[in-house]
């Protein structure tokens, strides 16, 4: 395993006594995880998906990323929160964050279906102008409003393009097995078609036809990208903390948020991680932030808001802590050049490399921060692969359902989610929604 965590930079609240106090919780919640028997057990289906994913379907997702890379300049993704994130955050961690600057045998590709935002929509149809173009539409419904409404647009602009024929065989769609609206016009149209299983939920979906048709696309190799997920889900069986770092982990947020440590900052040291961090926003914040409980997710990028956002994490409230993730070994390393005038005063840098340099900026802010009273819990991953962050998406998975069963809420659900729903959909006219909107207007 590639994976290591260090929890030596935790304070006081990572000692034998304390972790041994919350290790039948940690048992429990394992057992609830295993055996189903706890809340939103419906949706457990990632927990051996790494070994029992539909190897026919897999094989498809293949072929068709083959062709949209041939006949396609651009790939139009379609979806929003976990139909969409998990996709970019892996396309950007494994290719760049300017991927669609320097992809060069691969489709460009531009997520959408995740804003409501006409400007947005505006550019991403100027995008397209003039370039041969595929669609992939998310959504296990077909009626989630962003992605519908885009999906509107992007369809006809594709027949308008195309022709309605033509057109079908560039639209791939990820949807409800049996059901729904986009099911029943995926059907009626022709267009290759893949799952959203029922027993997955959004935000644990990207190692299923959700994230990996984007993901393949891009040229990744998704078959790695398995493998490691698979390794992890072997490894992470003991329910002992002490010989298990992803229980382990779980453990120490629940004991650092019972000790007021109410923010999880997740931190990374490199830009491509930024959609990484936006995925780990959504899986915890929307796992854990119900009942009036949960650790709020942030996240930064170091050493860049370090000049932003590094006075608060080291003299503000006292009320947070980070999960930094560690790459050893970079992609490209970059080494400093000696300079005669020294104007910048930095020629004690010569013979040193940007990684190295990067590398002191980690351990320094570790122990900054550290000495600032926030609690520090350390990931590294051995490279920028498909099979780390294979590893690294179960390890987040499997930590986030023992942490969200240990903190007493249901991991898999996510019910606050449709107040804002209903209240648009009200303004809006829906019909059946007439009530609702009147006493709406009303309070506006």
């Amino acid at each position: 395993m590639s994976l290591s965590v260090n929890f030596n930079y935790c304070g006081g609240f990572a000692d034998d006594n304390k972790l041994a106090s919350i290790q039948s919780e940690i048992t429990a919640a394992d057992s609830a995880l295993r055996n189903g028997t706890g809340a939103g057990s419906d949706y457990l289906g990632w927990i051996d998906l790494p070994v029992n994913y539909d190897k026919e379907e897999f094989a498809r997702i293949k072929k068709c990323a083959e062709k949209i890379r041939s006949d396609s300049q651009v790939l139009i993704v379609l979806g929003i929160g976990g139909s969409y994130l998990g996709a970019r955050a892996a396309v950007e961690f494994i290719r760049s964050s300017n991927y669609n600057l320097t992809c060069k045998d691969t489709p460009q590709i531009y997520f959408g279906g995740n804003t409501l935002s006409s400007t947005a929509v505006a550019e991403l149809i100027s995008l397209v102008e003039g370039k041969d173009f595929s669609i992939n539409v998310i959504s296990k419904s077909g009626t989630t409003t962003e992605t519908a409404v885009a999906f509107r647009i992007f369809k006809k602009l594709a027949e308008d393009k195309y022709g309605k024929e033509e057109a079908a065989k560039r639209i791939y769609v990820t949807t409800d097995k049996q059901k729904g609206a986009l099911k029943a016009l995926a059907d009626a149209e022709g267009y290759e078609e893949f799952v959203v299983p029922d027993d997955v939920g959004g935000r644990y979906s990207v190692l299923t036809a959700v994230g990996l048709l984007p993901i393949a696309a891009a040229g990744i190799d998704i078959d790695a990208l398995m493998q490691g997920a698979a390794s992890a889900r072997e490894k992470y069986t003991n329910t002992d903390i002490s010989a298990n770092d992803c229980y382990k982990y779980a453990a120490m947020r629940n004991l650092l948020y019972r000790a007021g440590k109410k923010i999880e900052i997740m931190v990374s040291y490199e830009p491509y991680m930024l959609m990484w961090n936006e995925w780990l926003k959504q899986l915890f914040g929307e796992s854990e932030g119900k009942d009036g409980k949960g650790i709020y997710p942030s996240s930064v990028i170091f050493s860049t808001d370090l000049h932003s956002m590094g006075q608060y994490i080291q003299q503000g409230e006292r009320d947070l802590f980070e999960t930094v993730l560690w790459v050893k070994n970079p992609i490209a390393d970059i080494d400093i050049p000696f300079d005669e005038a020294n104007g910048d005063g930095l020629n004690f840098l010569y013979g040193k490399t940007m990684h190295e340099i990067n590398g002191n900026a980690h351990d320094g802010t570790v122990l900054a921060h550290t000495d600032g009273n926030v609690p520090n819990i350390l990931l590294t991953i051995d490279k920028q692969d498909e099979f780390n962050l294979g590893e690294l998406i179960y390890f987040f998975e499997l930590a986030c359902g023992i942490s969200g069963y240990v903190l007493g809420v249901n991991p898999f659900d996510q019910p606050g989610v449709e107040s804002y729903k209903k209240n648009m959909f009200a303004l809006l006219g829906k019909p059946g929604y007439e009530e609702l909107a009147k006493e709406l207007k009303e309070r506006l």
